[in-house]
């Protein structure tokens, strides 16, 4: 099956997750990612453990379905060879701080006089406009200046980070979600653009619900542990052995849950009817809650629960979460051979019914197809491409 992507080249220049990620998921929709960086590499990801036979698990995250090249990009004769590639290709992705493409003599007015219809994709912490446009940006700073970390944690605690570079994460959604929609709109205009992506505005503009209730009644949302703001039951509960979590987000899913551990009557208790009246009494329902799930173990009333279709699920750490049934049956690990032995990666989510979504090829090692790429887009010569590495142009 053909990829929807398949006639798409990206040359990928960028480093850490946000914008590789995204890169990555435009070679698991069928793109040619060619990764280029420096002759010595440039991506701090490479150094931070753990490490897999020396190659860093966290790089592995970020860089399958890529190919990976060197060139020195300050060198002319290196420049060169990146525009003979943008001729070849439809995208570049960069996150650079703003104004170094520039500097280089790579930015998006110089590449669309080579190539009119090529599409540049920036992404920087917080734009290529703005007071902070000049300023690097990384994951946790952003979570604290989007607000995110205000709302995360337990409100007698000082304001935690998510466990994930979600930011990051989010961003390497839009840059894919951009990159496409730019293709399309040059498959009906001819031409290409520029994407401007900001790690800030991605993550100002995924606080959704939080950010709705203050623009729109003045309400500052504050920290709940595992509580919510607005919903109740709607948290993490501890079980006579194990926490599970539980989300009563309606009156019938909070009737329907009342009658699971044995008490219908709270469905009709003039506390608890309604979600306002739940919210005003939460203290009162939670310790009657939590009295009655210390009587039995987690799986059992995971299975009560599930059985009264009641969105429930027991606090998992990673290596519980990869190793559940549902997990394994949807295909969410592949095994992959890779220079260093076999790895373990997981899948890209993407399930379609006329979309061939694969791994064709793991992660690639520093300047892995220097020869490959160069020979087969540029015609270069085996002994061209040894005298480039000898003049520590590749």
């Amino acid at each position: 099956m053909i990829q929807p992507l398949h006639d798409i080249r990206v040359l990928d220049l960028s480093r850490v997750y946000a914008a590789p990620a995204g890169a990555m998921i435009l070679g698991d929709l069928g793109a040619d990612v060619i990764r280029i960086e420096p002759p010595g590499g440039s991506d701090s990801m490479r150094d931070w453990g753990p490490f897999l036979n020396g190659e860093s698990t966290y790089y592995l995250s970020a860089n399958r379905n890529k190919r990976s090249i060197t060139i020195d990009l300050k060198s002319e004769e290196g420049k060169l060879l990146f525009f003979d590639l943008v001729e070849k290709s439809d995208i570049v992705i960069e996150n650079f701080k703003a104004g170094t493409m520039k500097k280089l003599g790579i930015n998006y007015e110089v590449l669309k006089e080579k190539k009119p219809g090529i599409i540049v994709c920036s992404v920087t912490g917080f734009g290529q406009t703005g007071p902070l446009s000049e300023l690097p940006g990384f994951d946790p700073v952003i979570q604290a200046m989007s607000g995110l970390m205000d709302v995360t944690g337990n409100p007698q605690d000082v304001a935690t980070k998510v466990g994930i570079p979600i930011a990051d994460i989010i961003t390497s959604v839009y840059v894919a979600l951009s990159v496409v929609t730019a293709i399309r709109q040059r498959d009906m205009s001819g031409e290409g653009q520029y994407i401007d992506l900001s790690l800030l505005d991605v993550q100002v503009a995924s606080m959704a619900n939080v950010a709705s209730a203050y623009l729109n009644t003045g309400m500052i949302s504050e920290r709940k542990g595992n509580q919510h703001n607005n919903v109740a039951p709607y948290q993490v509960f501890q079980t006579g052995d194990f926490a599970i979590m539980i989300c009563a987000g309606n009156d019938g899913l909070f009737k329907k849950f009342a009658a699971a551990l044995g008490h219908p009557e709270w469905g009709n208790d003039s506390r608890f009817i309604t979600n306002n009246d739940r919210k005003k009494h939460e203290n009162e329902l939670v310790i009657l809650i939590e009295e009655v799930l210390k009587t039995k173990n987690s799986d059992q009333w995971v299975d009560i629960l599930s059985d009264a279709k009641v969105p429930v699920g027991r606090v998992n750490n990673i290596q519980q979460a990869l190793d559940q049934e549902q997990v394994i049956a949807r295909g969410g690990i592949e095994n992959l051979l890779h220079e260093v032995g076999e790895v373990k990666l997981l899948a890209s989510p993407l399930k379609h019914s006329g979309l061939n979504v694969r791994t064709r090829m793991a992660p690639p090692t520093l300047g892995q197809h220097n020869e490959e790429v160069l020979q087969e887009l540029l015609q270069l010569k085996k002994k061209e491409v040894s005298i480039l590495k000898e003049n520590n142009v590749l």
